[in-house]
């Protein structure tokens, strides 16, 4: 995502639980942008030069188009637990510090996208139905309104 211009809104770490059988906490750097969330795996201390980012593959990409809600908000002691719910129905959960309010950007960039694209789609109905008009300008198109 960031790749194709996108901005970073929101950085920092965040806990996923582990789809194993343990289901351990599993530190991951977050990328919040415009477009969804990417999960990095933390940078691990090498002796030795710098190490550079990890590989695209070792990132994982949570994109809106994909989301389908942010479910389940709890907070206990200093965490704040919520899960990300996929479109096919795969839940994601995550925790992070109370302070940090994770789970409210995540929401509220997801609202925002999905408004993005519902206001696209709604362009691009009346462009059609333009188009539409423009080609046969001596039809009407039936409205509700008509009575028989």
């Amino acid at each position: 995502m960031l790749e194709s211009g996108c901005k970073a809104l929101k950085e920092g770490v965040l806990e996923k639980r582990s789809d194993g059988l343990l289901q351990l906490w599993k530190k991951k750097r977050c990328i919040l942008t415009e477009e969804g969330l990417l999960l990095v795996p933390p940078k691990q201390p090498q002796p030795g030069p710098p190490a550079a980012e990890p590989p695209a593959a070792k990132i994982k990409e949570l994109h809106f188009s994909h989301m389908k809600t942010v479910d389940c908000v709890e907070r206990k002691g200093k965490y704040v637990y919520f899960t990300v719910v996929m479109a096919e129905g795969k839940e994601i959960d995550f925790r992070g510090p109370q302070e940090q309010g994770w789970n409210a950007e995540i929401t509220l960039q997801l609202v925002q996208y999905k408004n993005r694209q519902a206001i696209l789609a709604v362009k691009s109905t009346r462009q059609k139905q333009q188009h539409l008009v423009q080609q046969h300008p001596g039809h009407r198109l039936r409205s509700a309104s008509n009575s028989a």
